[in-house]
C-alpha cells in the first residue's frame, strides 16, 4: 500500500515517536537501500537512517558501470563472476531506465606480454612487477568471460580486430595499437538516482517502511541505539531486534561507536574526473575505453552525458583522512589518456568536477589492492550494550550485484526473527524502471500518451531523467514548467516538486544527488542563486539559513569537487 510522500522532518519524527523497529539499517548507500527494499517487501518493520544525505558517500563515487567483472578472472572470483553477470542481466531487465548496455572496448598494444607472470598473479595475489596484459592473455579472459553469460544472456559477445579495423572505427587511437578487443557490460548512467528509486520502493511499501537521512548513529545504550538528528541536534535511541551495519567503509568505525571493536575493512580510494572535451568525446566513438595502463592498474575512459569520464585509481586510505581526488591522480589520468589518444590534448582547464571514493573491501594486509577480493560476506556480532540484539556487519560490496546481496542479508535478518521470505525481488520493476518504453515506437507512444501540455521534448527530457516516475511529476507540474533563467534544461516546478518529494534536506543534495547539474559541469553562482531560491521557498528556509546553506554548497563544490564558481562566472563571462 503506498503511502502519501514524507517530508525529511515527518521521517525523523515518526521514528522519533516509534522508536521501536524489528530491523534497523545503519548507512543509506545501494546495499543499505537495497537491504530496505527487500525486507519492506517482506513486510518486516524496518528503519534505514544515513548520518548524511542517502547515497552521498562510497556508492556515490562509483564509476557507473554495471559489470560482470572480468579482472576478477583473475583472482580466482569464478562465483563473483557469475553472480555478477547474472545480476548485470537482470538489471538490464527491471532497471532499463539507468542501466543499459555499454560497448567497451580493451586497445591492445602486445600479444604476448604478461603470459608468464600471469600464473603468479593468479597464485601468490602479489602485484610484482607490471606488465601490461598482451592479447592471448585478453582473448582468452574475454572467451571465459562470455562463458558466464551464457544462461540468460543480455549482452553480445565478445569481438577481436586487428590495428586496420581498430583504426578504421577509432582513428584517434594510438597508432602503436596491434588490436582491439570489444565486449558488453552495462551502463549506469545515474548511479544516485537509481539508489533513490530503490530507497521509494522500499517506503512505498507502506508505513512499516521508515527511512531518514541526516540521522546518524552515535552510539548504543539499554535504550538502543542512540541517533542524532544533524537538522536539529536532538538525540533519542531507536531499539531493534536486529541491527544492520551497511556502512561501507565506516563499517569498523559505526561497530566503534556502538560499542564492538572490528577489522574488517581495508577500502582502497577510487578517483574520477570529469572532462568537457568534445575532441576527446568524439574520439571514443560511444565506447567506454577500458584497459590496463602501463603501471598494471585497470582504468577507463566514458563517455557520459556528453562528457568524458576518466578514472580510476586504487590507492591505500587512510579512513580519518579527506576522501579526495589528488594533483597526482589527475596527472596520472593525463598520462593514461595520452597513452591511447596520443594527439589529443587535455589540461586542467577541461575538467568540470571530480569525486573520490573508498571502496568498501575487506582488510587485506599485504595483498596488492587490485587483488583483493570484490566479493562480499556478512559478520555476525553481538551488541555488548544490548544483549539479544544481533548486530549483521556487511563486509565489502559493489553495485552490480546489490539486489543479490540485499536478498542475502535480507535472508539472514529473516532467520534470525522467524520469518518466511514471502516475495522474491528477482523480476521487481526498480523505480521507473516499471512500464519502461525499451523501443523506439513504444518510448514515442509513452510520450504522447503521458506529455499533457509538455511538448514531446520536454516530457521525453524527463522520462529520461526519471524513468516512467515522469508521469507523476508531469502529472503535477501544472503551469509551473518554466524553465529556469541559469539553467533552461531544468523547470522550476520540476525542482519544487524534487525539493517536495525526495527528502531533500541540504542544498547540495539537489545538484549532486537528486539532479546531474555539478556532474556535468553545469554549475554556475547564478544557477546556485536560483536552485537556492527554489528549494529554500518549498523548504521554508529563512534567509539566514538560505545563506548559510549556499556558503557550505561554495565550500563542497570547491574543496570536495574542484569547482570554484567564481573561476566558473568568470570563464562564462570571456
Amino acid at each position: 500500500m503506498a503511502r502519501k510522500q514524507e517530508t525529511p522532518r515527518d521521517s525523523v519524527r515518526s521514528i522519533a515517536e516509534r522508536p521501536h523497529t524489528t530491523v534497523l539499517i545503519i548507512g543509506a548507500g545501494i546495499n543499505g537501500a537495497g537491504t530496505f527494499r527487500d525486507l519492506a517487501m517482506q513486510g518486516i518493520d524496518v528503519v534505514l537512517i544515513e548520518r548524511g544525505d542517502f547515497v552521498s558517500g562510497a556508492s556515490s563515487a562509483s564509476s557507473h558501470m554495471i559489470h560482470g567483472g572480468i579482472r576478477y578472472l583473475e583472482n580466482g572470483e569464478f562465483r563473483l563472476v557469475k553472480e555478477s553477470v547474472a545480476e548485470r542481466n537482470r538489471l538490464l531487465r527491471i532497471a532499463p531506465h539507468y542501466v543499459r548496455p555499454l560497448q567497451t572496448t580493451v586497445p591492445i598494444f602486445s600479444t604476448f606480454s604478461g603470459i608468464l607472470s600471469a600464473p603468479l598473479r593468479f597464485l601468490t595475489h602479489k602485484s610484482g612487477k607490471p606488465t601490461e596484459r598482451g592479447a592471448l592473455l585478453i582473448k582468452a579472459g574475454l572467451m571465459i568471460y562470455d562463458t558466464f553469460s551464457r544462461d540468460g544472456g543480455a549482452v553480445p559477445r565478445h569481438k577481436f580486430v586487428g590495428r586496420r579495423k581498430s583504426l578504421a572505427a577509432m582513428p584517434a587511437l594510438n597508432a602503436d595499437v596491434k588490436y582491439t578487443a570489444t565486449y558488453y557490460d552495462a551502463s549506469m548512467h545515474d548511479p544516485e538516482r537509481l539508489a533513490l528509486d530503490v530507497i521509494h520502493d522500499g517506503l512505498s511499501q507502506g508505513p512499516h517502511a521508515r527511512a531518514a537521512n541526516y540521522l546518524e548513529a552515535v552510539g548504543a545504550n539499554a535504550d538502543g541505539i542512540m541517533v542524532r538528528d544533524h537538522r536539529t541536534g536532538e538525540e533519542f535511541a531507536i531499539s531493534a531486534d536486529v541491527v544492520i551495519n551497511t556502512s561501507g567503509p565506516w563499517t569498523d568505525k559505526t561497530n566503534m561507536a556502538l560499542g564492538t571493536k572490528t577489522r574488517f575493512m581495508g577500502g582502497t580510494k577510487g578517483s574520477h574526473i570529469v572532462l568537457d572535451h568534445p575532441e576527446l568525446y568524439q574520439a571514443t566513438a560511444g565506447r567506454e575505453l577500458f584497459f590496463e595502463h602501463e603501471d598494471g592498474r585497470i582504468v577507463l575512459i566514458y563517455p557520459l552525458k556528453g562528457r568524458v569520464m576518466v578514472g580510476t585509481t586504487d590507492l591505500e586510505h587512510d579512513m580519518d583522512q579527506p576522501i579526495r581526488c589528488t594533483p597526482e591522480e589527475i596527472d596520472y589520468f593525463f598520462d593514461l589518456v595520452k597513452h591511447v589518444y596520443p594527439s589529443i590534448a587535455i589540461d586542467r582547464e577541461h575538467i568540470v568536477f571530480r569525486f573520490s571514493g573508498v571502496r568498501p573491501l575487506p582488510r587485506h594486509d599485504d595483498e596488492a589492492p587490485g587483488f583483493v577480493s570484490r566479493d562480499y560476506r556478512i559478520e555476525r556480532t553481538e551488541l555488548p550494550q544490548l544483549p539479544g540484539t544481533t548486530q549483521l556487519s556487511l563486509v565489502g560490496g559493489k553495485w552490480t550485484t546489490f539486489r543479490a546481496l540485499s536478498e542475502h542479508i535480507a535472508n539472514e535478518a529473516l532467520e534470525i526473527i522467524g520469518r518466511r521470505r514471502v516475495r522474491s525481488t528477482e523480476r521487481v520493476a526498480i523505480g521507473g524502471g516499471y512500464g519502461y518504453p525499451t523501443s523506439p515506437a513504444t518510448r514515442t507512444a509513452w510520450v504522447e500518451n503521458h506529455r499533457g501540455d509538455l511538448t514531446y521534448e520536454r516530457a521525453d527530457a524527463l522520462l529520461e531523467r526519471y524513468g516512467t516516475r515522469a508521469a507523476r511529476i508531469i502529472e503535477e507540474l501544472g503551469d509551473e514548467d518554466r524553465p529556469l533563467r541559469s539553467l533552461p534544461a531544468y523547470s522550476t516546478g520540476e525542482i519544487k516538486w524534487l525539493a517536495r518529494n525526495e527528502l531533500v534536506v541540504r542544498l547540495d543534495d539537489m545538484f549532486l544527488r537528486r539532479t546531474s547539474i555539478a556532474f556535468v559541469g553545469a554549475m554556475t553562482g547564478d544557477v546556485l542563486t536560483e536552485l537556492a531560491d527554489i528549494v529554500g521557498e518549498v523548504l521554508g528556509w529563512s534567509e539566514h539559513t538560505r545563506a548559510n546553506e549556499i556558503n557550505h554548497a561554495v565550500r563542497t563544490l570547491s574543496d570536495v569537487h574542484g569547482i570554484d564558481l567564481n573561476e566558473v562566472s568568470r570563464h562564462a563571462r570571456t
